[in-house]
């Protein structure tokens, strides 16, 4: 597989509004990329697309090797992992959280009749430890803070060992030790040789965990910059996008800081 993700010329239109432009955005399997943009810029949107869940208006994307529109979504949607505030909100509360895990497997969102193989629940449990959720796993999943519900959803997404990780705002509205272990527990995954391609959006460029090595800069629904992540989050790039003049930096140890000049 050469890439994991080439869109061409992708365009998405709602009520005569084009919510995404032209987008041509290439991902490869080793990468990890970070979108950022203003609110409306179409970032959740671009992430429906890459996840399968909407179509484009215009152009083509080709998810896997795969030709959306052409191909059986319900076959390519396990292949990509997902995680977002919508599909945390789908989990029901009282599921324990090795169960809310452990469904993935199946694709579905509470527990039922399904028969798990051993191989599956100790995968489960593997992931848990991965996500420092291990301690957790017998606790119902409406119980847990905000922190360990995002770290759940993650652990969820990578259950099937995904080819692509899509993470919509993982760090929103944590506090700030939450905001801080997650985005330490990500720039670890994402240093390691066995995670899939990973895409993230945030609002925030200290929420980019260490070790992403790419970014796209969304503004009015067309890409304004995309490459190399430290050629694309500069204060240059960010002031145009976000329409205010901003300091940038970028510390050695990986991470971004943004503000007003």
């Amino acid at each position: 597989m050469s890439s994991v993700l080439q869109l061409s010329d992708v365009s998405v239109v709602r009520d005569g509004n084009r919510i995404l432009d032209g987008v041509d955005w290439t991902v490869n399997p080793d990468e990890r990329w970070v979108i950022l943009g203003p609110n409306g810029a179409g970032k959740t949107t671009l992430l429906q697309v890459v996840s399968a869940s909407i179509h484009p208006t215009h152009g083509t994307a080709q998810l896997l090797d795969s030709d959306l529109g052409r191909v059986d979504v319900f076959e390519l949607r396990p292949r990509i992992g997902f995680a977002s505030s919508a599909q945390s909100r789908r989990i029901p509360a009282d599921e324990t959280v090795l169960d809310s895990v452990l469904t993935a497997a199946y694709s579905v969102t509470g527990r039922w009749n399904e028969v798990y193989e051993e191989v599956d629940i100790r995968r489960a449990r593997r992931v848990l430890a991965e996500w420092k959720l291990d301690h957790l796993a017998e606790r119902r999943f409406g119980t847990l803070s905000d922190g360990e519900q995002k770290r759940a959803q993650i652990a969820r997404s990578v259950m099937t060992d995904p080819e692509m990780l899509l993470l919509d705002e993982p760090a929103a509205s944590l506090d700030l030790g939450a905001r801080e272990e997650l985005v330490q527990l990500l720039g670890n995954y994402a240093a390691s040789p066995d995670a899939p391609a990973m895409v993230m959006v945030t609002h925030h460029v200290e929420e980019i965990p260490p070790r992403f090595t790419h970014a796209l800069l969304l503004s009015h629904a067309r890409v304004q910059a995309s490459g190399p992540i430290d050629v694309v989050v500069t204060a240059d790039r960010l002031s145009d996008a976000f329409g205010l003049d901003l300091v940038v930096e970028h510390t050695a140890e990986g991470r971004f800081t943004a503000r007003a000049a």
